[in-house]
């Protein structure tokens, strides 16, 4: 009888501590995540490159998690209303990020502060740099410019201008450094977005701009646009012909743009090592790297770690030149 009644003590206890160690452990260990919709958040409008490259990824995994992943358009403040939401989201793997580069320098123009802000280096739990997106000086077929070096050269002579998609875009900050690299004098045109920006350098009001490849690339084989140079330290694959500024004789300007997927702080290890292996293999994909250059975009991938230094030198980097060129939102 006593040892019925400690058998049956003993398999009670058990059956206790499993139940108490199922309670406390966390779902993702059992498998259970996703167990429900992903998100993507994408902080600007529908259409852009960014939206773009969100729903293609967000295509490829749900087809490796086994339910919807949406993409949800939050625009507004450069990015940062859209930033700021994920940073407040639950860090439950449900709610995710998908940025440019912008992300890492808005709130230098913008100037944001409270329930409007997030903090770049510590506010999200970094999963993977998706891509890199090189850089071009980019001259209007209307325009005699033909050489970086006519650039600089009629720059001191008449009044040049450049197009960009807005004041503290990445293409603002490296017109600024070719500016001082280069002894250009050239005048910054800033536009509300890409599209508006390349209508007016394809229509000759603007010479010249500072852009990605994806936007320029339908008008340069008709001749209508000239790629001038490429401000990265190698040439790029997608425009191999088009030499570096450094190989010009004007050094320091390595400015490329990245996207990087990111969830908010706090998320379990395990949800975040899924997803960037999910996206390492996405990125690699066959049909994945000719869509991405389409957009100039070059696949990149690597570890989350990898992302998080790569965000913390664009936030250091360009805070430091924004504060050094007087750089703000207009």
């Amino acid at each position: 009888m006593k040892i019925t009644r400690r058998r049956t003590l003993a398999v009670g206890l058990s059956l206790a501590a499993a139940a108490t160690a199922g309670l406390s452990a966390p779902a993702f260990g059992q498998g259970a995540y996703p167990a429900r919709p992903v998100t993507i958040v994408v902080a600007y409008p529908a259409g852009g490159d960014t939206d773009a490259l969100a729903r293609m990824f967000a295509e490829k995994l749900q087809e490796r998690l086994g339910q919807p992943v949406l993409v949800d358009n939050r625009p507004g403040a450069s990015g940062v209303i859209g930033s700021a939401y994920v940073s407040k989201a639950a860090p439950d793997g449900y709610t995710l990020l998908l940025a440019p580069n912008t992300f890492a320098i808005a709130q230098f123009v913008l100037k944001t502060s409270g329930s409007s802000s997030y903090d770049v280096l510590g506010g999200f739990a970094p999963i993977i740099e998706a891509d890199t997106l090189p850089m071009f000086l980019v001259a209007s077929s209307a325009s005699p410019y033909k050489s970086v070096k006519e650039v600089v050269e009629a720059s001191k002579k008449t009044e040049l201008a450049y197009a960009t998609p807005g004041s503290g875009s990445p293409m603002h900050i490296l017109g600024e450094m070719a500016n001082k690299a280069t002894g250009a004098r050239l005048m910054h045109v800033p536009y509300r977005g890409v599209a508006p920006a390349i209508n007016d350098v394809l229509g000759g009001q603007v010479p010249l701009t500072y852009i990605t490849l994806g936007p320029v690339a339908p008008h340069l084989p008709g001749g209508k646009l000239r790629l001038l140079a490429v401000a990265s330290k190698a040439r790029s694959p997608l425009a191999p012909d088009v030499p570096t500024f450094a190989e010009l004789g004007y050094q320091g300007l390595d400015v490329q743009g990245f996207h990087g997927l990111f969830a908010p702080k706090g998320t379990p290890a395990e949800v975040v090592n899924l997803l960037n292996r999910h996206m390492n293999e996405i990125v690699q994909l066959p049909d994945i790297k000719p869509r991405m250059n389409t957009w100039g975009a070059i696949p990149t991938g690597g570890t989350p770690a990898q992302l998080q230094a790569t965000v913390a030198d664009t936030y250091n980097r360009f805070g430091q030149l924004i504060k050094e060129f007087g750089i703000t939102a207009e």
